[in-house]
């Protein structure tokens, strides 16, 4: 039974509004032929057969359906007999007016109510001996069911679009989650520019200094092969952690924590044993930062330290924390001869750097300065 109702469901409604066309001829038809008491049987059948069709076309066309139905049924009223003695027309412009209120649009559907009410007192003037109520009550049944299919409508049209906006509401939501996955990869991209190149330098730099002394100095090259060995392990660690956010792993137990700007002095110590000049000033009262900002202002500063390794070798470098009510500024200067712009590398650094300072809304600056060397300055707001 449920899969002829499925089956049912599944045809065009067209085919439902012939069946209904077809059931309500051959019901006005017995209805005719068993309570018609004129002498015009035959002409009054057709009559009804073609008012009683244009039912097919009610939700194609139904205000002229309402036309066909009332002029047949005036017709038949005034030239074959009376049809006051029958029920199944009242019924059948019901069913029409119900169509003209649902299925009708624009100029038709102000229409609509005007025919239908002009169609029914038109029938009912060709009726003999009527009354006040008899002009007043059936047009209002019929506008009745004119108001059901117009609220039906509304109904409809609100829900299409209560449909429409779920679906845009959901494909801005997945349009969204796209966005931050993207966001999310270059931000790890980022991450692994910051630990590998940064870790990398400096273990190039022990490494070439270890080979240097390693006749001549065999102490200091073990020092610094053991370095190397624990900033390359730091690395791994790092990376460990990246890897599993990347693969959204559930157990977090084995990441290392995320660096801070409290860090500073390990970072400054692993710069100054790659070789670089670096010292560190904090001016101003230091405060308790978001984990975000206080990631993104530890990358500057590694990120900076980490090119002027590259680009300005041994080169005095100074990085500055001021610590302002309202902000947060961060300045890497180093005096050497060449830019640390990370131009000859991936071109990721001073990028990555702007964009951590664009998504806490704060700048960055960074370029060459007078005498030679490079200076970045960043600015978070607190």
């Amino acid at each position: 039974m449920m899969r002829w109702v499925a089956r049912a469901r599944r045809l065009d409604r067209k085919w439902w509004d012939r069946a209904l066309a077809a059931a309500f001829v051959l019901a006005g038809l017995i209805e005719l032929f068993v309570n018609w008491d004129g002498d015009h049987e035959l002409p009054a059948a057709v009559l009804g057969t073609v008012a009683y069709s244009a039912l097919a076309w009610r939700r194609t066309q139904p205000v002229l359906a309402g036309v066909v139905m009332f002029a047949c049924w005036s017709v038949t009223n005034v030239a074959l007999g009376d049809i006051e003695g029958l029920n199944l027309p009242l019924v059948g412009i019901l069913f029409t007016a119900y169509a003209m209120g649902a299925y009708t649009t624009g100029a038709w559907a102000v229409a609509a109510p005007f025919v239908l009410v002009a169609g029914m007192e038109l029938i009912i003037g060709t009726f003999s001996d009527n009354v006040f109520t008899d002009y007043v009550f059936p047009p209002m049944f019929a506008l009745i069911a004119w108001l059901a299919g117009r609220g039906l409508r509304t109904r409809a049209r609100l829900t299409e679009e209560l449909h429409e906006a779920a679906v845009r509401a959901q494909e801005a939501h997945e349009h969204e989650i796209a966005r931050a996955e993207a966001d999310e990869r270059r931000r790890i991209a980022r991450e692994m520019h910051d630990v590998v190149a940064h870790s990398v330098s400096v273990m190039v730099v022990q490494a070439g200094g270890a080979r240097r002394i390693l006749d001549r100095d065999p102490q200091r090259a073990v020092e610094a092969a053991a370095h190397i060995e624990d900033v390359g392990r730091a690395a791994l660690t790092e990376m460990r952690r990246l890897l599993g956010m990347m693969h959204q792993a559930d157990d977090d137990s084995g990441r290392a924590p995320q660096p801070t700007l409290r860090e500073l002095d390990g970072l400054i110590a692993r710069s100054r044993a790659a070789g670089l000049q670096v010292t560190l000033a904090v001016v101003g009262e230091p405060q308790e930062l978001p984990a975000g900002k206080d990631l993104a202002a530890y990358r500057v500063v590694q990120e900076a330290l980490t090119n002027a390794i590259k680009h300005a070798g041994a080169a005095p470098t100074s990085v500055t924390v001021r610590w302002k009510p309202s902000a947060l500024e961060l300045e890497i200067v180093d005096r050497g001869g060449t830019a640390m712009n990370g131009s000859n590398g991936s071109g990721h650094g001073l990028v990555g750097m702007e964009e951590r300072m664009r998504l806490y809304d704060g700048s960055l600056r960074a370029g060459p300065i007078s005498g030679g060397g490079f200076q970045v300055v960043a600015r978070l707001p607190l």
